[in-house]
Parts: C-alpha cells; structure tokens; sequence
C-alpha cells in the first residue's frame, strides 16, 4: 500500500495533521493501536453513563485562538458542540476558598478583595500572564525562570501563591520546575479566552476527525500496532504494523512522509539504529512529566440537589501550607494527597442521562506507585484510593457517598496501557525552565513529529497545534 503521508499513533496531534493532510489532498493512513481514536482525547459507556477521560475544560475556542481557525477548516465548527464552562475554579485550601472566574480582570478584583494588600503583586501577576511574549529588556538578556520563582519574586504571601497554582496540575507537579514561559501562555490562554467542555465527550471530537480523514481519502486503522519504520536508500519509506491482537502477521505500508504522533521514546525504538540511537541521546536529557490518577463517577442525582455548585473544585490539603510543600504533597498518601473534582452535573455535557450526572476526582500521580503489583494488589489498591477519596469527598459535599451509582478507578498504569506513555506521562515532557531543545536536523527530512511530546507541550491544545503546524510544514515542504 502507497501513501502520501503515514500517521503513526491516533491521538489528537496525529488526528489533526492527518485530517488537514486530507483535506489538502494527500493521501492518508494513520495507525492506532487502540479500539477507538483520540489517545487522552476520549471517553467510554458504563451503563447510563458517559465517562470523560481526560478532558476538564479546554481553552477557548475564542476569536483569538488558533484552534477557531483549525475547526473551522476541518469542519469541527458547526458539527461539534462546545459547553462554555461557568469558572475557571473554585480553590480551597487551609482558610482560603475562592472562585476564580476566566475573566482576568473580574478575577484580579476578587483576589484584591480577598488579599487587600496585595494589589501590587496580583496585578504583577495577570501583566506577566497576560502579555507573555513582552519582555523588558533585561529579560529577554535573561534565561527562563520558574513560575515558583516568580511567584516568589512578586509576593511573600504563601495563600495567594498557592490559589494562582490552582490549576497547577493542568501542567506539572511542583512550581518551582515549571517554565515561567511556558506556563504564561498556557494559562494567559484560560484567562484570554475562556474555557469549554465539549459536549457529549472529547471522544465526539476525535471521533470526527478521524470520520474526516476517512470521508477524504484517507484510512484510519484502529487495533493495529506499529512495529518499526523501515528505511530505503537512505531515506524513511514506510511502516511495519501488525493487528493488535489475533494474527501476528506483519503488514508494511509505504508512504513519502512519517508522522509520529507518539512519544519519542516509542519512535526511537522503530527507527533504523543509527537515527534511534541519535533521538534516545537526545531525549535522554529530557524529564517525562508527571501521571494522574482518576476516579470516574457516575451519580443518581445531579449534585446541585446536595449543594454542590462549582464545575471545577480544587482542593489543596491543609498541609500543603507554602508552594515549596506542592511537590511534597503531591508524592504523600492518598490521605493527603491535593485533588481536583469536576462535576460535569453544572453544565449541559451530554454525558448523561436527564436526572443523573458524571463528575470526575483527579490527582498527580506516578506509575512508580503501581508497578509490580500483583493483579490482586493493583485490584485491591485501587479500591482502597477510591473509599480514601469518597470519604475526603464526603466532608467537603455531604451526601455525595449516597449519590453514586458508579465508580472506576484509572491509574497511571491504565494511562500507560491505553497511550503507551512511558511512565503514563499526560502531558509529555516536562515543561522545565532548562528544558533542552530537541535538535531533529540529524533525523530523516521526511519524518515528522505532531504530539504532546513536540514543542507545544501538552493538554489538548497543545497537541492540536502540534498536529496542524506539522501538517503545515509538510504542506509547504511539498511545494519547494
């Protein structure tokens, strides 16, 4: 089989390359190892109802945003619904509890109100946020810092500290790690542009655009595993990929480009020796990013009837007293452990059934915790996590424990197994300051990545843009 382009990995970077490469023409097969398209960017039936995996809010889309451009190429725009989310969060910590809504400027006046004396450093915060790329002088002469620092450099107040890094587990698990850079245009974008939740589930996201890539030419492959990348006269010419399960026979199909919608480690290990050797080097200067466990929950009864009235709740523990202890907490028992939960039950998300709704509890986590456990150990820890988590549940929102009707538990191990992320990592790379840059003029000209593990990090914005600047570049390449 002959193709323009071969996408090796179906989550939302790889999605999105291969739907524009189709809609330009070029001739398209992606391979996805899993049942169903989307990597993070999915969702799954238990009985009434539908289980978000990943998603809690995206930014945007906005007038601004690249992603409005992007859906509306690829028809995303009219054919999926997005839910405008009402905050941004509802933080809680020692004898803090305030919501932070999405509209900067309405958000600075609730944090002066709560923090009177400290104007100064709250507007300090939201100029840096918001206006990422201008720099004076002195810091563009300057290397990045970390959002840790800079919060350090600003206000010597640990609880405002702590309510800016609400949402920190949307990007990392310790702020003192955290590039400042990075971290400024990720969460300028929440504040900038607002946030929704895409109705139904993000798997009717993925869902359309591997249906685009099939309704223009190209082919979505689905329980197939890639298993090497295979060279000719010194250029990359194809893929070998066998079915998931059943036969063990080996398949090769042969396109001009390579897509890796996966992580570079996976890749290196398909590549001829001579360029995997050179991409293992390279990425063994990098840090995988964090895991997260999650606990799904399907309810009798939307919560707003027991008094819950936030989307997003964010609940740092009593503990964790200053930003230096994040990390800290973020590695202590489950007992401890900071948590976010997401009640899908305030908005209109589709997920289920009029009457009942589905809400989410997420922490960092680390695959570390659940390897080489027996299947009756990982079966009985995660029943242990999910009772410890109901209980801190149920002081928080009283009756809640009688509300559900469903529960499962997705640990990093569970991560690793649907993604193939080493560690289970979510969000690819680390983001660190000193973050090395990834020099892939030694690999082939026609390979090319589109992941959360590329130069847009992760989330699913990230991997969106990731994917469209890929197929961009292949697109301009081709007309040289």
């Amino acid at each position: 089989m002959d193709f323009d382009v071969i996408v090796i990995g179906g989550g939302l970077g790889g999605l999105t390359a291969g739907a524009k490469l189709a809609r330009e023409g070029k001739k398209v097969l992606l391979i996805e190892q899993h049942s169903q398209p989307g990597g993070c960017a999915t969702s799954f039936r238990r009985g009434d109802f539908t289980l978000e995996v990943g998603l809690h809010e995206m930014d945007g889309p906005s007038v601004r945003d690249m992603k409005t451009r992007i859906f509306s190429e690829l028809e995303v725009t009219g054919n999926i619904g997005f839910v405008r989310i009402p905050e941004f969060y509802h933080f809680t910590g020692q004898d803090t509890a305030i919501t932070i809504p999405h509209n900067p400027e309405e958000a600075a006046g609730i944090l002066k109100e709560a923090f009177p004396l400290e104007g100064k450093a709250i507007d300090a915060y939201f100029t840096r946020i918001l206006n990422p790329k201008k720099k004076t002088p002195s810091q563009e002469a300057s290397q990045d810092t970390s959002v840790g620092e800079f919060l350090d450099s600003i206000t010597g107040n640990e609880s405002l500290k702590l309510v800016l890094l609400g949402n920190l587990g949307y990007f990392h698990d310790d702020p003192y790690s955290l590039s400042l850079t990075y971290y400024s245009v990720a969460q300028g974008s929440y504040y900038g542009g607002a946030a929704s939740f895409i109705k139904g589930g993000s798997q009717n996201l993925s869902d359309h655009l591997a249906a685009y890539i099939r309704n223009h030419g190209g082919e979505v492959l689905l329980n197939h595993l890639v298993t090497g990348i295979t060279e000719h006269d010194g250029r990359l010419n194809g893929v070998t990929y066998r079915k998931k399960a059943g036969s063990s026979d080996e398949m090769t199909a042969y396109g001009r480009d390579i897509i890796a919608n996966a992580a570079m480690e996976n890749i290196a290990g398909f590549l001829p020796q001579k360029y995997g050797i050179d991409l293992k080097g390279q990425i063994s200067k990098q840090k995988t990013g964090a895991s997260l466990l999650t606990i799904y929950f399907g309810f009798k009864r939307n919560l707003k009837l027991i008094g819950n009235s936030h989307y997003s709740r964010f609940v740092f523990d009593d503990s964790v007293k200053s930003q230096k202890d994040v990390l800290t907490n973020n590695r202590d028992s489950f007992e401890k452990r900071s948590f976010t939960f997401i009640d899908y039950g305030q908005i209109d998300s589709g997920l289920a059934p009029a009457g009942k709704a589905v809400g989410a509890l997420c922490c960092i986590d680390y695959l570390r915790d659940w390897e080489n456990l027996s299947r009756q150990e990982y079966k009985t820890k995660k029943e242990e996590v999910a009772k410890t988590f109901i209980s801190r549940l149920e002081k928080i929102l009283p009756g809640i424990a009688g509300e559900i009707e469903y529960y499962e538990v997705g640990t990093p191990a569970t991560v690793k197994r649907y993604t193939l992320n080493p560690a289970g990592a979510v969000y690819g790379f680390a983001q660190l300051p000193s973050k090395p840059v990834i020099d892939l003029s030694s690999m082939p000209a026609n390979l090319h990545f589109a992941s959360a593990w590329g130069k847009t990090g992760g989330g699913f914005s990230g991997a969106i843009y990731s994917g469209y600047l890929c197929a961009y570049n292949i697109l301009r390449k081709s007309k040289l």
